[in-house]
């Protein structure tokens, strides 16, 4: 095979016949990550600790590909007595969230435990993002075919409503606007996207989501945040 044969190859839109060499770049690329950042996640975790003690971790039933539960992990930002039944948007001025919770909250620093679902196989590096299970009833007249896809922490739609809580407005609950409004957009976009997705267009994905972390957390951290709701 030449340079070009392989370039061709990685360019082609997959359906399914690079599945085990896109679980083979997600296993390396989340040990990777993990071994780079796991001095931040430390200092996330004694932060975490030392200002409201344990659990270090929030865990959450999600849907995965085909419509499969699964447990999701991320860092705790809410207080630790709050539990699962809550709202399923977080707002801004919330007073779940604590001192710390905002900040990562802000910065995304809250989803780096996620790449142990990753290695687990329940979520690949780009993937539609996975839904909370209030929001299962979303998936029909034709969206139910994200579900065919695994969820993933990074993709279109991660970066491009990355401030999702800018669209809402002030007079709709946002729930309902998030099902009737936000969620049908962000389906289509997953839907155009993940037809046609490539292992290079992949890549393109994680090193830009890669970017808007590393960049815009300490941005959003200072800004301390100016929505009103983003996504738990």
């Amino acid at each position: 095979m030449t340079m070009r044969d392989a370039a061709d190859e990685f360019s082609r839109p997959s359906f399914g016949i690079d599945v085990g060499l896109r679980r083979t770049l997600d296993i390396l690329c989340a040990a990777v990550a993990t071994s780079l950042l796991t001095p931040v996640m430390l200092i996330v975790v004694i932060t975490i600790w030392i200002e409201s003690g344990g659990p270090i971790l929030f865990s959450q039933l999600r849907l995965g590909q085909h419509g499969r539960p699964f447990r999701m992990y991320k860092f705790r930002k809410f207080r630790p007595d709050c539990d699962n039944n809550g709202c399923p948007l977080t707002i801004e001025e919330d007073d779940r969230l604590t001192a710390v919770g905002r900040i990562l909250a802000a910065s995304k620093l809250d989803e780096l435990p996620q790449l142990w679902n990753v290695l687990r196989g329940d979520m690949s590096l780009v993937g539609p993002r996975p839904e909370s299970l209030a929001f299962t009833d979303c998936f029909r007249n034709g969206f139910e075919k994200v579900l065919d896809h695994k969820p993933g922490l990074f993709g279109p739609c991660q970066i491009m409503f990355r401030h999702e809580s800018r669209l809402f407005p002030a007079d709709i609950a946002a729930v309902e606007f998030y099902r009737q409004v936000l969620f049908p957009a962000k389906a289509k976009v997953d839907l155009a996207y993940f037809s046609q997705r490539t292992l290079i267009s992949d890549l393109g994905w994680i090193l830009r989501g890669a970017w808007m972390i590393a960049a815009g957390s300490r941005i959003e951290a200072g800004l301390g945040g100016q929505s009103n709701v983003s996504r738990r």
